[in-house]
């Protein structure tokens, strides 16, 4: 064999090798958590949902991808449609995807598809007049009066077997033409599922299956996992005995409707019913997409959240809310994490987060609302709850010099790493402050760490006093003995030793440095002292408060941006 030949031969064979190098996007566990692994390396999303038609055309598009980099999201959501990637039954068209996956590779961004295939916030809106048009051959949901709804049914296999072989077809061109970028690095399978205004299904398919009882396999799901269930189905499944057999309303109790107390949960026979059917539809897809490709696939939910009255219809009932997570988990193993979309104030983003924070179920975001609030407690999320990625939905709508999330976006692209060294080893804290509640506290090693809102000080000598911060949000890791890095703005810490030391009884700052991360390496831009961060002591109107914790206090940052502090203590 000719030298020139051998080694044309090694080129090519060391191409390939490399080009295989890499495992595609997929998770792993992680100490307590899950981490999306992108490349072989861990990969935190810092995400934005497009509006619902904004990637329906590719000229539209274009002056979206730099926005989104202005903006310093890494991973942009984005529909893909079944109407036009099919327009005709079984002639596919990719240009679209093409065009989406080739945009936003250009921009060094990523992608994750959401398919909007039979459902779209429930309705079949998005399926191809083909579909639209035979209803005899792709049956319709019907309520209970026998009337046709805009939505597929879950009870028909030509549903789901027309919509089982595009998701398949558009996984397998996405792998064709991205396996070995890795640009689409997760797939969203339908949009919150369920169905509207009606607690199930009543077509005559629905009606049979209804009629039929508990199916075995979930029966068998059920007793295999007795004792480690949601308290929520257990207790219904105990007050009738633990009964392996029987109807929906022998097993689960009897349907009723209690608008009233939130305890109560209404429709629960028809609602884990409906459950039991689009989990097994989504799930069949998910695995369907996954033959193709196996990159990290999830659901997303409209759901019902904790403390509120709600009846299965007037949220989608059959979607993952919740209560129902149990059955999600049992029937779509192809589905490898659940994620609420989130439009609710404070307290009901905190419900949610930590529903869905579960053993094996990493927290991720698909859709927030845009605003200061939420994108201050995005940085609650991804430091309280090991968060995989938070993403605010229309980010596309706004400049990015008006949208609050791009300031949390550029601080998180600093501190990334950081983040995903401490996650799942309860080295760092996610902090939010505001005006209702002024102090927060937590534990991270060796202290009792309390975040407080910031009060503007006056002293002689000092600036006027600006306008009292509403609300505030950061992040604190334990980065050594005594070591903290603090990002944040509007509130300061107060660090008090979790172990008392008789001989050295005082804590004061050894240092306390401002600065940055560059290439992942911390870069000091400041020395604080004195006054200035409290260094040199506790200081409050010149007197020493407590020589027995230690205090941090954030500059003022002329830009409004965020600013990242190390800092360490010592006993004396």
């Amino acid at each position: 064999m000719r030298f020139s030949t051998v080694l044309l031969f090694l080129q090519l064979a060391g191409f390939s090798l490399f080009a295989q190098s890499h495992k595609p996007p997929h998770l792993e566990k992680k100490g307590n958590t899950v981490q999306l692994v992108v490349n072989d390396k861990p990969f935190l999303v810092r995400g934005g949902e497009l509006h619902n038609s904004t990637v329906s055309g590719a000229a539209y598009m274009r002056p979206v991808w730099a926005q989104m980099k202005k903006k310093h999201v890494n991973t942009v959501l984005a529909p893909v449609y079944w109407e036009l990637i099919e327009p005709q039954e079984g002639k596919f068209d990719f240009a679209l995807v093409d065009s989406l996956i080739y945009g936003a590779r250009k921009q060094n961004l990523h992608l994750g598809i959401l398919w909007f295939g039979a459902f779209k916030t429930t309705y079949s809106t998005y399926v191809p007049s083909w579909i639209k048009t035979n209803v005899e051959k792709y049956p319709r949901a019907r309520n209970s009066k026998g009337e046709l709804l805009p939505m597929l049914s879950v009870f028909s296999e030509a549903n789901l077997k027309a919509d089982a072989k595009a998701f398949k077809t558009l996984m397998q061109h996405i792998r064709q033409v991205d396996e070995k970028d890795q640009t689409v690095i997760m797939a969203q399978v339908e949009n919150e599922v369920g169905i509207f205004n009606n607690p199930r299904d009543y077509s005559d398919a629905a009606n049979k299956a209804y009629d039929q009882g508990v199916p075995a396999d979930l029966m068998r799901y059920l007793a295999a996992n007795k004792g480690k269930l949601q308290p929520e189905i257990d207790s219904v499944w105990r007050a009738s005995g633990y009964k392996t057999s029987g109807s929906w309303e022998e097993v689960f109790g009897k349907s009723q409707l209690d608008e009233k107390n939130p305890k109560v949960f209404s429709y629960f026979p028809e609602e884990l019913f409906s459950v039991h059917q689009y989990t097994r539809f989504v799930g069949q897809l998910a695995g369907a997409g996954k033959e193709a490709y196996p990159i990290p696939m999830f659901v997303n939910a409209w759901p019902k959240a904790a403390g509120f009255t709600g009846v299965p219809g007037k949220y989608p009932s059959g979607g993952p809310v919740p209560h129902t997570l149990d059955i999600w988990r049992a029937n779509a193993p192809a589905i490898d994490f659940i994620t609420p979309n989130v439009y609710a104030s404070k307290q009901g983003i905190y419900n949610l987060v930590e529903q869905y924070h579960r053993p094996g179920n990493p927290v991720f975001i698909p859709e927030i609302r845009q605003g200061l609030e939420p994108a201050n407690l995005a940085l609650w999320i991804y430091g309280q709850h090991d968060a995989m990625g938070v993403a605010p939905f229309g980010i596309d709508a706004t400049p990015a010099e008006e949208d609050p999330f791009t300031k949390t976006f550029a601080v998180l692209e600093q501190v990334q790493e950081l983040i995903l060294q401490h996650q799942g080893k309860g080295t760092m804290a996610g902090v939010f402050v505001d005006t209702t509640a002024k102090s927060q506290t937590f534990t991270l090693p060796g202290y009792s760490v309390k975040a407080d809102l910031v009060v503007p000080r006056v002293f002689p000598g000092a600036p006027p006093a600006v306008k009292s911060a509403t609300l505030a949000g950061g992040l604190v890791f334990a980065v050594g003995p005594d070591e903290f890095i603090a990002v944040g703005r509007d509130y300061e810490l107060t660090f008090t030793p979790l172990t008392a030391n008789a001989q050295k009884p005082q804590v004061d700052v050894d240092f306390m440095d401002e600065g940055s991360f560059v290439n992942d390496k911390w870069v000091t831009t400041r020395r604080l002292n004195g006054d200035e961060g409290t260094g040199g002591g506790s200081i409050g109107s010149f007197a020493i408060k407590n020589t027995r914790v230690g205090m941090l206090r954030f500059q003022k940052n002329p830009n409004g941006d965020y600013s990242v502090v190390r800092i360490k203590f010592y006993r004396y």
